[in-house]
């Protein structure tokens, strides 16, 4: 894809992780860099270089600070990345949704819908820069994490891309990506190509996803009953309804029901630990008692691996 962002676009940060902060900063300096130009305002040229220099223009300098703050910025990515790499391995047995869409679809509203948190909610492009991560409310077992990531902008700039690693990284390694979508807008098909574009980018193209057709409340009966001939698997609905809120947390638990593996295990009862963490990351069926403690329980293979290996450690 070609790389643009349209002139004067002003990016909103809110409140997003260090890692998110830091890679719009990088991002919008990558996007500026190659478009300073002269400020005459300032004078032709400043002094140094000696005797035998005029001097830098205006251009050379403001394209030296902006290397020297790119620079800085990278450093503290490398940094943040290596800790934001340990918070996905501490959580890689967690079902995983990530919210995907244009910018101003309404993401963060269904954020808010289905985890109870407070994150920016506004009616401007790039008000989520970052990735805010949030488990769903009421808590399920095992535990279903969703991220809120950047909005996609109509040719992505491939820099952009690579900046926005921590944010996208959610898209790439989710389980789930519910894909929003403002129904309202004309526009709204080409961006859902434009979405599917960047999720082909960043290798996720092969990721399940759900159609969301926010924003269902602002279009006629007409139009409703049009779009769901259209798109028979998507989820027409509102994010300011919880009726439809209580939908989409149904569908998000069918979906990851088939993901789930029932076990038998048996635990001595001077492993109390093992049988209390058993209870909380996992679902329990039946329990039995008897020389052991008996317990079916339904969990992701990743989580019943490490439970066989605890109980083998001894």
């Amino acid at each position: 894809m070609s790389t643009t962002i349209g002139a004067g676009t002003r990016i909103y940060p809110g409140p997003t992780l260090p890692s998110g902060r830091d890679e719009g900063k990088l991002a919008r300096i990558e996007y500026e860099l190659p478009r300073i130009r002269d400020d005459h305002t300032l004078g032709d040229r400043e002094g140094g270089g000696g005797r035998a220099s005029r001097g830098h223009t205006n251009v050379e300098l403001a394209k030296q600070r902006a290397r020297d703050r790119m620079a800085a910025a990278r450093r503290e990515l490398e940094q943040l990345e290596a800790s934001a790499k340990q918070r996905r391995l501490a959580r890689a047995d967690s079902f995983r949704v990530a919210l995907v869409g244009y910018t101003n679809a309404g993401k963060s509203s269904i954020m808010c819908q289905l985890t109870g948190s407070d994150v920016l909610v506004e009616d401007r492009p790039f008000a989520t820069l970052g990735t805010t991560v949030r488990q769903l409310s009421p808590p399920a077992t095992p535990a279903v994490l969703v991220a809120d990531t950047v909005g996609f902008i109509h040719r992505l700039p491939h820099a952009l891309v690579a900046s926005f690693h921590s944010t996208l990284s959610e898209a790439r390694e989710a389980w789930l990506l519910l894909h929003v979508v403002d129904a309202a807008d004309p526009a709204f098909r080409s961006q859902i190509r434009v979405t599917e574009q960047v999720l082909a980018d960043i290798g996720a193209a092969e990721t399940p996803a759900l159609l969301l057709l926010n924003k269902a409340d602002r279009l006629g009966r007409e139009e409703r009953d049009a779009l769901a001939r259209e798109h028979p698997g998507a989820l027409l609905m509102s994010a300011l309804d919880h009726r439809d809120g209580d939908a989409l947390r149904a569908r998000i638990d069918a979906f990851f029901a088939q993901h789930l593996v029932e076990q038998t295990v048996s635990i001595p009862y001077d492993r109390h630990g093992v049988l209390a963490e058993l209870r909380d990351r996992l679902q329990v069926v039946r329990e039995e008692y008897g020389d052991e403690v008996s317990v079916t329980v339904r969990g992701t293979p990743e989580a019943l691996g490490k439970l066989a290996s605890r109980l083998s450690g001894g």
